[in-house]
């Protein structure tokens, strides 16, 4: 097994931190070829399990593998093929599902010049497939493609910890039992499959630039990841508008990422940001996608949400941007796809535009929405123009608030200093 010696000194607590992040990095590509391999989710993911559990015991005496997350995936493996030794039942279920998989529509082929997607956008696709009910896609794609928690993808859809385990563990059951394939749909099923999946990919980027929790506000390895799987999207399918403003959206946004950050990695906010540690040649990328997301027919949600972060990026400094254009381009994606945290949204920009007045009573007309009572943007926000409104004690109170649901230590550290500020 040999392999580099561990740092360590061979101390269990840090190989366990090694595995923790070799496991983030390798999770999806672990699960994806297990699943391609032997066609079952749950099996794929009990002996990636089981893989990590070894890694923990041997790596802390045998050092960290070279290429440790090859060392998971052939670990893996051979747990797999000893359960299906073991369990004929099993094997033989398996091999029924392997055969229909191939008896199915002819496979995808990538386009001339294409780069082939790997095995993850396969399982991207059946994660998001029709047959599952649309709040299980996104909650699927994010438990087994990005490797988050259980907790953390209930976190991420605002819904508790227990409700989202009944609907993995449900998402999965109609897998199994609807007999899904694990495949990239051919050309025909594209446009009813795709939304699915752009939700998933913006689903996790979202969680990469806001973390649901944990030490750290961002999380740059599930943006990135989400940015990759954009771009393969895009390669897939140049012609689709939407997979363009996806991409173009998760660019403009990502190329703030060093300035939203202090030393200690506090947030910094839109107007105390120092524009010039943005990502230029991600923004002129970004910003090369926004008109071709928006020409050619009506505009999708993506590409709304990147004309908006292009207004952002464009402007020089917070009072120059162009609030009204921004507003109505709110207005716009509330029409195609209403949400309260669109409305939060358009509420701060109405906010800049007219008023903080103007903007609160937005936001109190949203205060009965059960999607916001645990979102902690939304008490966040009001305590922020009741501040500006000299409403210093209510807004301490709103600040008290955000401070019991925001999920990170920095959201949890600033809120705290807003306080002080105040009291």
């Amino acid at each position: 097994m040999g392999g580099a010696p561990a740092e360590t000194g061979g101390t269990d607590e840090v190989p366990a931190a090694v595995v923790e992040a070799v496991f983030r990095e390798e999770r999806g590509r672990l699960l994806a070829a297990l699943v391609r391999r032997f066609g079952d989710l749950d099996l794929a993911e009990e002996v990636t399990s089981e893989a990590v559990e070894a890694a923990l015991a041997r790596w802390p005496i045998d050092g960290v593998p070279p290429k440790p997350g090859a060392w998971l995936m052939t670990t893996a493996r051979r747990r797999a093929v000893d359960r299906l030794r073991r369990d004929r039942a099993l094997a033989a279920r398996l091999a029924v599902l392997q055969a229909e998989a191939d008896r199915a529509d002819p496979a995808w082929a990538p386009p001339p010049g294409g780069d082939l997607p790997d095995e993850r956008l396969q399982l991207f696709f059946t994660c998001a497939h029709p047959a599952l009910a649309a709040e299980d896609r996104g909650a699927l794609t994010l438990r087994y493609l990005a490797g988050l928690t259980t907790p953390e993808v209930a976190r991420a859809f605002l819904v508790p910890a227990a409700t989202m385990a009944k609907r993995i563990t449900r998402a999965k059951k109609k897998i199994h039992e609807a007999r899904i394939p694990f495949r990239v749909p051919g050309v025909q099923e594209l446009p009813a499959r795709l939304p699915g999946v752009l939700q998933a990919v913006y689903s996790i980027f979202t969680e990469g630039y806001a973390a649901s929790g944990g030490a750290r506000l961002q999380r740059l390895d599930l943006a990135e990841e989400a940015i990759r799987l954009a771009r393969i999207l895009r390669r897939l399918l140049p012609a689709e508008r939407e997979v363009t403003g996806l991409l173009g959206l998760l660019l403009l946004v990502h190329a703030r990422r060093d300035a939203r950050t202090g030393p200690d990695d506090e947030p910094v906010l839109l107007d105390e940001q120092d524009r010039g540690r943005w990502d230029a040649p991600m923004i002129a990328e970004g910003l090369d996608l926004v008109p071709v997301a928006l020409t050619g027919g009506p505009p999708g949600p993506y590409g709304v949400q990147a004309a908006i972060a292009a207004l952002h990026v464009e402007a020089a400094d917070l009072a120059s941007t162009d609030w009204p254009q921004i507003v109505a381009l709110y207005d716009v994606l509330l029409a195609l796809a209403p949400s309260p945290v669109v409305a939060l949204n358009r509420a701060a920009a109405v906010a800049m535009r007219d008023g903080p007045a103007a903007g609160l009573a937005l936001l109190d007309e949203l205060a009965d929405e059960p999607l916001l009572r645990g979102h902690h943007p939304y008490p966040a926000a009001r305590g922020d123009l009741l501040y500006q409104l000299g409403r210093h004690a209510e807004a301490a109170g709103a600040y008290r608030e955000a401070l019991g649901l925001a999920g990170t230590e920095p959201e949890r550290a600033l809120l705290r200093r807003r306080l002080a500020a105040i009291t």
